[in-house]
């Protein structure tokens, strides 16, 4: 096999799960996942597949459903949606401020719900998608399921916990944020936003990290007594970028009116402590570019006694800077490879090892085709396997 070489860039959707350990990485919060943003690796995680309340953070499955009307034409950013007497009466945690009555465009209630986290912004939002609150609730659980959100379940669009019983991981967090990141380019810039201005109130992004860490550009922020403090942030440096949902952050000695605000500073400080480390001690490696030619592997009965494979796609790990001196890559064949063989067809297996790295196994694909050979050369082979095999 020829030597690897290893380059710098993206890969391909290929669904890493299991999340290495790490002595490096740690947090004081409950629960918490680090996935590498372009191809949706775990590089670490701490109980982040369990399920959890999500608090405001589920938001972002309310804000997916709309980008997702948005972009299908469904809906317009000059839309303007109805305020009912309910989207009004929700005034417990944070608010938009709208009024009963009024109509409010859509742009704005993106807005009121990613910067202001407003409780009422998401049910009017709900009302208008699907005819009801609860009829926007089944929308969300079957959304889940499309997206493979599996640890999921919605009881309102709004994280508070009434109804109980929302839940998601963090796991399910970060694959959520990493749709709105990559699925709606054109609409993701409104987590960026530091403030938004309605009804004459205006209001700061709770997502403080934005002005704490370079390169974050969102996501959104969640409290409740139940949950804790926890936040699902994004952020690009030298190219890379990484998404990590902290859940569960508690401060008991933190006390009185000001509370809260020393929460929300502490917990922004946590989370760009935690992106720097992410940053400083996780690199991507690519292993081939697409259609690369990533080795052979050797052909039975056919006009030539090896093919050349690919991965097809581009390739590449993200792992610790560490583990990249003792990154194995091996190739295994699908024995036994028998010709004819069409080119595309699967005929092997990549696999990537490395420590404190999930075992990796690639297809491989033949990057030509291989005809049979002629009679009396498979005649030969015949004979020449039964009488010591064939090399």
């Amino acid at each position: 096999m020829p030597r690897l070489r290893i380059f710098i860039a993206i890969l391909a959707v290929l669904g890493f799960v299991a999340a290495p350990a790490s002595a490096v990485m740690s947090t004081s919060a409950e629960h918490a996942i680090l996935m590498d943003g372009a191809t949706g690796q775990v590089l670490w995680a701490k109980d982040g597949f369990s399920p959890m309340p999500p608090a405001s953070m589920s938001k972002l499955m309310t804000v997916e459903i709309l980008f997702s009307r948005i972009k299908d034409g469904r809906v317009k950013l000059t839309d303007r949606f109805p305020v009912s007497e309910r989207a009004w009466r929700e005034r417990s945690g944070s608010t938009m401020f709208v009024k009963v009555g009024d109509t409010v465009a859509v742009e704005d209630l993106i807005r009121g719900i990613i910067t202001q986290s407003g409780n009422d912004a998401c049910i009017v939002v709900a009302e208008a998608l699907g005819g009801t609150v609860e009829g926007f609730v089944d929308i969300m659980n079957k959304r889940a399921k499309e997206l493979g959100l599996g640890a999921s379940h919605f009881v309102n669009p709004d994280g508070l916990d009434v109804p109980p019983g929302q839940r998601m991981s963090a796991y399910d967090l970060a694959k959520l944020a990493r749709q709105l990141i990559y699925s709606y380019p054109n609409l993701y810039h409104f987590f960026s936003d530091r403030q938004f201005t309605f009804n004459g109130i205006t209001q700061h992004n709770r997502n403080l990290v934005l002005d704490r860490f370079p390169g974050t550009d969102g996501l959104k922020t969640g409290h409740l007594e139940e949950s804790g403090y926890g936040i699902t942030v994004s952020a690009v440096q030298g190219g890379q970028r990484l998404i990590l949902v902290i859940n569960g952050l508690r401060y008991p000695d933190l006390t009185g009116k000001a509370a809260d605000w020393f929460a929300e500073r502490r917990r922004a400080d946590e989370a760009a402590r935690v992106l720097g480390m992410g940053f400083r001690e996780f690199r991507s490696y690519q292993l081939f570019k697409a259609n690369e030619i990533a080795g052979t592997v050797p052909v039975w009965g056919g006009s030539q006694k090896t093919v050349p494979v690919t991965t097809g796609k581009p390739l590449a790990v993200t792992l610790q800077v560490d583990s990249r001196q003792k990154m194995v890559v091996a190739i295994k064949a699908t024995a036994p490879v028998n010709a004819p063989i069409k080119k595309g067809q699967q005929v092997g297996t990549l696999t990537v090892t490395a420590p404190d790295f999930p075992t990796l196994n690639v297809p491989l694909y033949a990057a030509e085709d291989v005809g049979r050979q002629n009679i009396f050369a498979r005649m030969f082979t015949g004979i020449k396997a039964l009488f010591g095999g064939a090399k």
